[in-house]
């Protein structure tokens, strides 16, 4: 259409691949977004973010600022957990364009007379415009009708009042008003989807006892241990029956002894599939129970959805072209050439080019029973060896019918094929903290996380160990080295999480392999997580920091500040107001004592060079003031291999 769209609306951010897949927020958390918006000629031109829940007619608005060259940024805060959709409107501002002219001319001397007329008939030309509230039409109206008969005093008077251009710009007409050419989808989750810390253990090792299998009320007794570290959700492995054929041994041996319990990925068995409970685990109801208690404990129950089927579950047989199958009749085992998991085998999404429905169906539909029994958040097992469409298509709609429900995507794979499974609907992600060692690494990485469109997508969830995970770092470091990548992965992510052992610094390797000695995938353990060394203290002080200092709460709100040491990174947290400003240094050295020269950010309060600030050293409990820009710090690694500094806003306004 001729004249349509006049404004140039352009630059959209976040639009994620041309508005394919939706960006992500937290409801209640302002989602601030930026765009180019300009016009021909020198009028003003305004413009403002349409917003609302999917499947809602009206649209909100929120308002747009200029910030410089055109570029312009605002924000609205959803407070539903459910999809919404954003776009862009512009129009020339015609009113505001008066008043600018007409100031000018009005400070040089210039005659004004019929430029106020001018304003009188844009004022008149928004009556019954259809903007704005019954009332302030009706204001409008009055206006106009003042205006008619007030003197050209009056008129300048009160025409160019901020009154009148506010009222003008929540009623007045728009000229030319522009639409973006796109409707953009938004992911708004729940605040746990974004901020949450994670403590993975395996149920069957909680009954303190290698002879007796751990059950579910051997979990409910854990429970005040776990939440008095300070977590707020609880994971467990797979709970499901295990079978039997080509069963794991310890340390993954082939040849298991009698008692060997198998690999809890092994799942299903004539007990059952992904729908049951391994028996010695207890029941339902049992489950039933420690879904409360651990809500009773502000803890939240996260499962493990892992895809894989021994060889014994009963899809196999009820379900033959789920599978694949090799030519001389026997199921193809699950490979990762050298690798051979002959106690699993893969279901197939498509057959050919065909996808299967009744798989992906009943895929889904274990996430809808273990929903229905209590459990919203899910760990999904190697989800880049699984088809994309299904998973776009399963957790839509999943979460078209429960919005908070949570997927944590457990892919250490390819960078784009990680990105992917974030773009197309997992609201958390594994990422690459547990190799991102140096100062260089992790500030590259935190920045590409921080500042690129992932900012928008990948919820990343720095886990700093897994029971397949055994990091070299860790293998080396002794109790200084969990300590910093304790402190690491809980103040740099808004989500990151331990696997059970880490905070008695469990280190011993297959040789070779970043793979645990007797590791539990394998074997019953018993933990005694009091034991000496234990670094409990740091956790359950990172979890209260986490807690109380809303700067923790946010993940893109890292800065990197100057220390000149590489082996130490120094880097600050802030929320925007600069009520929570917390600095951290964390030494990357876990043999050797570090000493450094460092800046304290003065300027972002407004200082100084040579002004004061009050700190308080959050480990230590007590306060001092630094003078001057520049301070030193020294660390022991075997004393405390961090500090963590919260710097008071010296302007007296919180």
């Amino acid at each position: 259409m001729l004249a349509a769209n006049r404004v140039a609306i352009e630059g959209v951010d976040p639009e994620i691949d041309g508005g394919r897949f939706p960006a992500k927020t937290v409801a209640g958390h302002p989602f601030v977004v930026e765009v180019d918006v300009f016009g021909d000629g020198h009028d003003k031109v305004s413009a403002a973010i349409l917003w609302r829940p999917k499947g809602v007619d009206n649209w909100d608005e929120a308002p747009l600022a200029p910030l410089v060259n055109d570029r312009w940024r605002g924000h609205f805060v959803p407070t539903d957990v459910m999809g919404h959709e954003y776009t862009i409107i512009a129009w020339r501002d015609t009113f505001e364009s008066w008043r600018e002219e007409v100031a000018k001319k009005h400070n040089a001397g210039v005659p004004i007379a019929l430029e106020l007329e001018e304003g009188v008939h844009l004022v008149r030309g928004s009556v019954g415009c259809g903007r704005g509230t019954v009332a302030e039409q009706a204001r409008l109206a009055e206006l106009a009708a003042a205006m008619e008969e007030a003197g050209e005093n009056e008129r300048f008077a009160v025409l160019m009042t901020d009154k009148t251009a506010a009222l003008m710009r929540r009623a007045g007409r728009r000229a030319n008003l522009s639409h973006y050419e796109r409707i953009l989808s938004l992911t708004v989750d729940r605040k746990a989807a974004a901020f949450s810390a994670w403590y993975e253990m395996m149920p069957r090792s909680q009954s303190g006892d290698v002879t007796r299998h751990g059950t579910f009320d051997d979990v409910i007794a854990r429970l005040p241990y776990v939440a008095g570290l300070g977590f707020d959700v609880l994971y467990f492995t797979p709970i499901h029956p295990i079978g039997t054929t080509n069963r794991k041994g310890r340390n993954n041996s082939l040849t298991p002894a009698p008692d060997d319990p198998g690999s809890p990925y092994a799942i299903g068995s004539a007990e059952g599939g992904h729908d049951a409970i391994h028996p010695e685990l207890g029941t339902f109801d049992d489950f039933k129970r420690l879904v409360a208690a651990a809500h009773d404990h502000g803890l939240e129950i996260a499962l493990d959805y892992a895809i894989q089927c021994s060889p014994d579950h009963p899809w196999i047989k009820a379900h033959h072209d789920w599978f694949d199958w090799r030519p001389d009749g026997s199921i193809k085992f699950a490979e990762n050439p050298p690798k051979k998991y002959e106690d699993i085998v893969n279901v197939r999404f498509y057959e050919g080019d065909r996808p299967l429905p009744a798989l992906w169906r009943a895929q889904r539909d274990i996430i809808l029973f273990w929903v229905a029994h209590g459990v919203k958040i899910f760990r999904v097992d190697n989800p880049h060896t699984k088809a994309f469409p299904f998973w776009e298509w399963m957790i839509d709609d999943v979460r078209t019918k429960h919005p908070d429900v949570i997927f944590l995507a457990e892919a250490f794979t390819r960078p784009k094929v990680m990105h992917r499974l974030a773009k197309i609907g997992f609201n958390q992600s594994y990422s690459y903290f547990t190799w991102r060692n140096t100062k260089a690494e992790l500030t590259e990485y935190m920045t590409e996380l921080t500042t690129t469109e992932k900012r928008h997508t990948m919820r990343v969830n720095f886990f700093v160990n897994t029971p397949d995970i055994n990091p070299v770092f860790l293998q080396t470091s002794g109790r200084p080295g969990f300590q910093s990548r304790l402190v690491l992965a809980a103040s740099l992510a808004g989500n990151y999480g331990v696997y059970n052992g880490y905070e008695i610094c469990e280190w011993e390797p297959v040789p070779g392999k970043e793979e645990y000695l007797n590791s539990e995938k394998y074997e019953l353990r018993a933990w005694n997580f009091d034991q000496p060394g234990n670094i409990r203290e740091d956790i359950a002080l990172m979890n209260r920091l986490r807690q109380t200092h809303p700067a923790l709460q946010e993940f893109a709100n890292i800065a990197f500040y100057q220390m000149w040491n590489d082996q130490i990174l120094y880097y600050g947290k802030r929320t925007a107001d600069l009520s929570s400003f917390l600095l951290f240094a964390v030494s990357l050295d876990p043999h050797n004592g570090q000493g450094a020269h460092f800046e304290v950010p003065l300027w972002e309060f407004g200082l100084g060079d040579d002004a004061s600030i009050e700190v308080e050293d959050l480990v230590a409990d007590y306060s001092f003031t630094w003078h001057g820009k520049v301070q030193h710090v020294y660390i022991d690694p075997h004393q405390r291999p961090y500090f963590i500094w919260r710097l008071v806003d010296p302007r007296g306004q919180r």
